[in-house]
């Protein structure tokens, strides 16, 4: 077969497995071979419930840094990051953490929460002003408290426990934005 020949089957093949769009081509042989290998184009987020799809998507911002008013995704505020995140599946909330408290649905107390509520608490001058948002990560039913992503103004995008004292005399409340979860089954 003619050089010609062979670059005219490899494009061809490429296209083709191209056109199938279920698949990714990545030659394996040097550069005058035509073998192909197959990979599936898989995307495991798919099928994990909303909730968990949230958390995972937040956790792909772990570390980003704070910077007040920041918007995303190099560097989030509390309220931005949230937003950011939950705008990601189509929730618009508001950019500020007192507007994200009146959003979605109440949740009537602390042993009522799930993955992927946004829990709030009050500011740092003033306790009883919502001042800080962040979004449960997991109930922690041993220890009566749950884990939350937020963006920390000194550490950025964390992942930190409620029952720190810090948040535990903050916690204002919390609210369920995702509409469907794997609860409502």
């Amino acid at each position: 077969m003619s050089r010609f020949g062979i670059i005219l089957a490899a494009v061809f093949s490429v296209l083709s497995f191209s056109l199938a769009g279920c698949f990714q081509a990545s030659a394996q042989e040097p550069a005058d071979s035509v073998a192909i290998e197959m990979i599936p184009d898989e995307n495991p987020t798919e099928i994990l419930p909303i909730e968990d799809q949230v958390i995972e998507y937040a956790k792909s911002f772990l570390g980003t840094p704070y910077r007040l008013g920041a918007v995303g995704p190099i560097q989030f505020d509390c309220s931005s990051y949230t937003r950011y995140v939950f705008r990601h599946f189509g929730y618009d909330i508001p950019g500020y953490s007192a507007s994200q408290f009146r959003c979605g649905t109440k949740v009537e107390s602390y042993s009522d929460l799930r993955k992927g509520d946004l829990v709030f608490f009050g500011k740092r001058g003033d306790i009883r002003k919502i001042g800080h948002v962040g979004i449960v990560v997991e109930i922690l039913e041993e220890q009566g408290s749950f884990s939350f992503i937020h963006a920390s103004v000194t550490g950025g995008v964390v992942i930190q426990q409620a029952n720190h004292p810090y948040f535990m005399m903050r916690y204002m409340g919390a609210r369920r934005i995702l509409e469907h979860s794997s609860y409502d089954k």
